[in-house]
């Protein structure tokens, strides 16, 4: 049970700023399945400041944590797709042959690679090193497990 405080949009996406037992919480509205109106009323306060949440909320949850910065390139056509993920971009400039390269920032090391090797061959990870090795290794893995015509 969360009590709505209201809603923001950022960046396109929509977010259901809340609590839950008294603690902060704020909610994808993309992410959310399913959704049911109680008979108690909600907690929340009289007057309420969303941008001044939202950028509160932000800054603590970009303060914290294990967060990677990534330098990227991304097919044009799949980086609205990489943004998606990210929890900050830092720097965007054209590479050479068209492609966006990006500095962005994920939650950690196993959310960048999970959201570069969703993307395949329409991203590569130039930075940090353990990134682009985590790719390369999980990348060799599954080539070897197909490297036969036949399974086994």
């Amino acid at each position: 049970t969360v009590d709505p405080i209201g809603l923001v949009t950022v960046r396109d996406r929509g977010y259901l700023l809340a609590t839950r037992s008294g603690e902060d919480r704020t909610y994808r509205l993309s992410r959310v399945l399913a959704a049911e109106e109680l008979p108690e009323p909600a907690e929340r306060p009289n007057r309420v400041d969303l941008d001044r949440i939202w950028r509160d909320r932000s800054a603590r949850f970009l303060s914290g944590g294990d967060h990677v910065t990534a330098l990227v390139r991304v097919d044009p056509a799949r980086r609205e797709e990489l943004l998606g993920t990210v929890l900050a971009v830092r720097a965007e400039d054209p590479d050479t042959d068209g492609w966006p390269r990006l500095e962005v920032t994920f939650q950690d090391a196993r959310h960048a690679e999970w959201a570069l090797w969703r993307l395949g061959t329409d991203a590569e990870a130039l930075a940090p090193r353990s990134l682009r090795s985590a790719l390369r290794e999980r990348a060799a893995t599954l080539a070897a497990r197909y490297a036969a015509a036949d399974p086994p």
